[in-house]
């Protein structure tokens, strides 16, 4: 069962994908059936590899699932990226880290395409400046994409033009994004596990990875059977403790809260968002929504960084949506949900081999939609001997905390009240 999530009650292809009896042999065997792990099977399939893809719960079950649909340039660790890629690269730091944001939104633009995948894909996005400070960061933002050939995508939006686009008064700006998107996740998660099953990958639910027999050949164990390997991918993020003594301290879980409004109606919908952007606040810590294709309001933000669910997330976010939409006071919430993130702590994905034989991925923190498809393309070419992307990656120095998975997400909790503090007095 997948969380009771809007994306769940929602989805077009609620069919499942079979169970594993018994002994697999393939070229590579894929753990975890979300973004990451679904894009390398299908990038390693379309380039004629046998796959076998092996997820614990469903397709799409854990974060991939249950975030809010947002597909933008954002990387919360850009700067590291800068200071990291520049020990490698030098002066293409800054275009890698560029390209970076937006490689991901032309692999999703063109796999929608040439799969035919239904899944709400839709244009422009909207980051909103509570703060003077804020509108300088974004206009910073605006004139590098204009510098790079990116400006008729991007406007700024002042905060008396704000109106035209949201039905609030609380942002003193924006950059409106016609080149950022939003898409129902499961959707599109289930659409690219389709897309790789009929090209032959075998995807398994309900498939629980219990260990890595390693050798020249590994073996990943599961309690109904195993599927041995030339090559395996680790792309579980958050939702797996395989292989700790190697990748235990880097990542840490965050609990990510979010909801669904009941239906508004498209007239409501429309005049609280009359361009159907996605939205977020320029905060360290943010709240961000967008209208879903039946007209409801999913709004989330609030993350609890100590790892922990939120026990009530509509009231936890009731008064962050009605400070925002005043119109939408006492509305019904119709569907609330959590899901758990991988938080690292320069906010750079984390990239490696474990063995010559067994990769991993893992850490999107919070920016994962558009990330994910870039290491599934990333992981797919190293697999098969192209290293040069991923070595860029592989290459970045990621700190190691000496601290459990609990240790580890209160100690960022504590982090995180630093940088809300910071945020604060700006």
């Amino acid at each position: 069962m997948h969380a009771p999530s809007y994306y769940a009650a929602t989805a077009r292809d609620a069919a499942g994908f079979e169970h594993l009896n018994g002994e697999v042999d393939v070229d590579i065997a894929v753990i975890g059936g979300g973004f990451s792990g679904v894009n390398t099977a299908l990038e390693l399939a379309e380039r004629g590899h046998k796959v076998a893809l092996l997820e614990a719960k469903r397709i799409g079950w854990g974060a991939t699932g249950r975030n809010g649909g947002q597909i933008t340039g954002s990387l919360s660790g850009d700067q590291a990226m800068l200071r990291e890629f520049a020990k490698t690269n030098g002066n293409e730091a800054r275009d890698i880290v560029w390209n970076t944001r937006w490689r991901g939104h032309d692999i999703i633009k063109s796999r929608v395409e040439k799969y035919a995948i239904a899944c709400d894909l839709s244009h422009g996005h909207l980051q909103t400046a509570m703060k003077p400070a804020h509108m300088e960061e974004l206009t910073a933002l605006y004139e590098e994409a204009d510098m790079r050939g990116m400006g008729d995508a991007l406007t700024l939006v002042q905060g008396a033009d704000i109106p035209n686009y949201l039905e609030t008064d609380i942002y003193c700006g924006g950059l409106l994004n016609r080149h950022n998107m939003h898409v129902h996740s499961l959707d599109l998660c289930v659409g690219e596990a389709r897309a790789a099953q009929s090209l032959g990958a075998r995807i398994f639910e309900g498939a629980e990875v219990l260990r890595i027999d390693h050798g020249a050949r590994p073996r990943v164990v599961t309690a109904t059977g195993g599927v041995t390997a030339s090559k395996v991918v680790i792309a579980g993020n958050a939702y797996h403790l395989l292989e700790q003594p190697k990748l235990s301290g880097k990542m840490f879980p965050a609990s990510l809260a979010n909801m669904a409004t009941a239906q508004l109606g498209a007239e409501v919908a429309q005049k609280i968002n009359p361009e159907n952007l996605a939205v977020y606040d320029s905060r360290f810590v943010l709240d961000y929504y967008r209208n879903t294709a039946d007209h409801r309001l999913m709004f989330g933000g609030g993350t609890n960084y100590s790892g922990r669910d939120s026990k009530d997330i509509a009231t936890e976010l009731r008064p962050a949506l009605e400070r925002t939409f005043p119109r939408l006071k006492g509305v019904e919430v119709e569907f609330q949900w959590t899901g758990i993130d991988g938080i690292v702590l320069n906010r750079i994905p984390q990239v490696g081999r474990l063995r010559d034989n067994v990769f991993y991925v893992q850490g999107y923190s919070g920016h994962g939609i558009a990330l994910s498809h870039i290491m599934a393309e990333v992981l797919a070419e190293a697999v098969v001997g192209e290293l040069e992307d991923f070595r860029v990656w592989e290459s970045v120095r990621h700190w190691r905390l000496p601290f459990t998975r609990q240790l580890g997400s209160q100690a960022i909790a504590v982090g995180m009240a630093w940088y809300r503090l910071k945020e604060a007095l700006r």
